[in-house]
């Protein structure tokens, strides 16, 4: 069997495999938070709706932490309240 051929230095292949196309394009994204990645190229995997997705992502650029969803969620310093509040 032969190897695969390797990514270039500071790359990396990622392969996702999904039962739909929606949560795989999810995991992608959420890769491309934090790395930069070259465009997916998605496939089905069969008849029942699997997909297969592939991209390859720049491993040379360091991670950004990950913010816990109280300092994400901050208000926008907007105080007026909105319709649907009370």
């Amino acid at each position: 069997m032969k190897s695969p051929e390797l990514p270039s230095a500071g790359r990396a292949d990622v392969r996702i495999v999904a039962a739909s196309p929606e949560a795989a394009r999810q995991v992608a994204e959420a890769l491309r938070c934090h790395f930069a990645a070259t465009e997916q190229r998605s496939y089905p995997v069969d008849d029942s709706g699997g997909t297969r997705l592939h991209l390859t992502i720049d491993t040379t650029r360091t991670p950004e932490p990950a913010q816990p969803w109280l300092v994400s969620s901050r208000s926008s310093g907007d105080t007026r309240t909105q319709a649907d509040e009370i």
